[in-house]
Formats: structure tokens, C-alpha cells, sequence
């Protein structure tokens, strides 16, 4: 019967502050601490378990929490608020994991190949949290490589005037990055926060991997920028984010750092009609990216060839911007 109220041992057990348990200490669950701290902590925000114990497991632990509801332990009628079932890993054949099949993965010896970071963004990234998946060793090459990127912009950023810049095709920076990477990040920021709460594990990494791709292509990186990805990539990659963020010059672990925040309006991307007006009329628009530059939006506005009709053989003297809005470009 221990077994299906453990929940509740776990709260009251052990040492004071990391409520680890202590198998040699019997609780008392009718005393005053006891009843005050299951008040504090139950119930269980999340119960993951596979699909089985519905019927089984479940099913214990619920009578069991009515019954010490009854006698007056805890104060609440379940003892769990959500349960989520998790997929099964099957063999790489399809079929579910059996000595007798011989299609057994040690996880072993895939983190002796590829890493223990590799092994876990391969698991959160291989398909949805209650869905039975086969395994594909691939994709653990996948993730890897994907690794091997961040870690490569990584050791290109380091810190400030450090020997590792010398000849990088990235330098690092202390302002923010381009208005296109700002809306993609702050987009991956909300989408990772998101999936995480809602164990949406797999289409996380995807984002993260897209922001990392982005992070490649451009020829100069925010330090802020970079620091806020390591932050949101540290529970799926531990210790390649430590490891990182280390390497930047910060002192305390990543995985103290407080969770990063996005602002709704810049993770907002929908295109955005500019109008293009020259002395004050209106001769053109273009869409673009909501944030985009100030100097991309002048050079698109100037490129049309209905503004090009109005501006040929007079002198610009000047191009005036509204974000978002409106080019107005006056000759003479």
C-alpha cells in the first residue's frame, strides 16, 4: 500500500528544504507539521505515467489519498490536478523493446557515442510526449549535429576581445541584434515557453533549431541574444549550455538564471503594408516583415518602379520612415 501514497511521504520525509526522502524515518502523518506541509504541497501538479495505470496505479493512489481526506491527513479530494500518459519507446523494428526480440537500446551506449545531451534532445524531439515512437538511431546523429552547430557559435562568441574572436565570422556584440532575429527570438521564447508547460517537448527543440540556424547565417550576434537561447535550450541540453554559458565569462550556473520573458508585440511577425509616397503622394507599397529596418525599408521603397517613375532625374533629398507604416521621400 506504501506505494500508491508515496506522494505524500515525499512532502513529509527527509531533510526540511529539499523534502528529499529518508527511507529509515517512518512519517507521522497526523501531526500538525505534517498536515500543514501536505497543505502546502499537495496535490500533485502532474502525474506522468503510461497508460496502464489509469486502471491500475491510478486507481490506488486515489482511494488511498479519499481515505487519509477522511481521517483528516490532507485537505483535498484528489491527489493529483493533471494526469498525462507518456508514449512508449519502441525498438528500432517497431515493435515494443523484449530481450526476446533482441531490439533492446541501451542508453549506455548511445551516450557513449554521441553524448548525453545528443541522447536527450533526440527523446524530446523525436515525436508528441503520449505517442509511441520507434526509435531511430539517426535521429540521435540528427541532434548531435544540431549540438555541434551551437556549440561552433559558441566557441565564435566567447568572451569580449578574447584570442577565440581572432578571424570569426561572428563578433559578438553587446546591443541587440537585427529586428528580423529580435521578432524570431522573442517568438521562440513564447513557442518554447509554451510547449514546455504544456509538454510539447518535441516542437520546442524544432523552434530552438530554427533560431540556432538563424544564429548562423547572420555575421554578427547578440551576446544578449545567444545567452537567451542557452537559457531556453539548458533543460534539453544541460550540459552543453553550462558548458556555454560558462564560456561567456558568467559565473553562476544557467540553470539559476531566471526564465526568459517575451515582449507579445515584437513576437508578433505578420506581414505589414508599407506606403510609399514621394513629395507627399502616395506612387506605391510594398509588404514587409512587421520591425523590419529602417535602411531595408528605404532601399525596397526606392526600388519600386513606380517610385523610380517619380524620382528619375531629381535629386532625393531626403527619405523620412514611419515604423510599420510609411516612406515619404522628398526631391527636388
Amino acid at each position: 500500500a506504501g506505494s500508491s501514497w508515496y506522494y505524500a511521504a515525499y512532502c513529509i520525509s527527509g531533510k526540511h528544504k529539499s523534502q528529499a526522502p529518508n527511507s529509515k524515518q517512518i512519517p507521522n502523518l497526523k501531526s500538525q507539521r505534517s498536515k500543514h506541509t501536505l497543505q502546502k504541497w499537495l496535490p500533485v501538479d502532474l502525474y506522468v505515467g503510461g497508460a496502464e495505470h489509469a486502471t491500475r496505479h491510478l486507481i490506488y493512489a486515489r482511494f488511498w489519498h479519499k481515505f487519509l481526506q477522511d481521517i483528516g491527513v490532507v485537505s483535498t479530494p484528489e491527489p493529483f490536478m493533471r494526469l498525462r500518459p507518456v508514449g512508449l519507446i519502441m525498438g528500432e523494428d517497431g515493435r515494443k523493446m523484449s530481450k526476446r526480440f533482441g531490439n533492446v537500446i541501451n542508453p549506455d551506449d548511445i551516450v557513449g557515442r554521441f553524448g548525453a545531451d545528443s541522447l536527450r534532445v533526440y527523446e524530446m524531439f523525436m515525436g508528441p510526449f503520449d505517442q509511441a515512437i520507434a526509435w531511430n538511431t539517426d535521429g540521435v546523429v540528427g541532434a548531435k549535429r544540431f549540438l555541434e552547430r551551437v556549440w561552433r557559435i559558441g566557441m565564435k562568441l566567447q568572451i569580449p576581445n578574447s584570442k577565440s574572436q581572432t578571424n570569426s565570422k561572428f563578433k559578438i556584440q553587446n546591443s541587440n541584434g537585427s529586428s528580423q532575429l529580435q521578432v524570431l527570438l522573442h517568438q521562440t521564447i513564447k513557442k518554447v515557453t509554451g510547449d514546455i508547460e504544456n509538454l510539447r517537448f518535441n516542437t520546442a527543440v524544432s523552434a530552438l533549431m530554427i533560431l540556432a540556424n538563424a544564429f548562423d547565417k547572420e555575421p554578427t550576434i547578440s551576446r544578449a541574444d545567444f545567452e537567451m537561447f542557452l537559457k531556453l535550450l539548458a533543460p534539453f541540453a544541460p550540459h552543453i549550455s553550462e558548458e556555454l554559458w560558462a564560456s561567456l565569462g558568467n559565473k553562476k550556473s544557467v540553470h539559476f538564471e531566471p526564465w526568459p520573458s517575451y515582449d507579445e508585440k515584437v513576437a508578433v511577425s505578420s506581414p505589414v503594408t508599407i506606403v510609399v509616397q514621394v513629395g507627399g503622394k502616395t506612387r506605391g507599397s510594398f509588404e514587409a516583415q512587421r520591425g523590419e529596418s529602417t535602411e531595408k525599408i528605404k532601399s525596397e521603397a526606392l526600388k519600386l518602379p513606380s517610385v523610380q517613375k517619380w524620382t528619375e532625374g531629381k535629386t532625393i533629398r531626403t527619405v523620412i520612415t514611419v515604423p510599420d507604416r510609411l516612406v515619404n521621400i522628398v526631391v527636388l
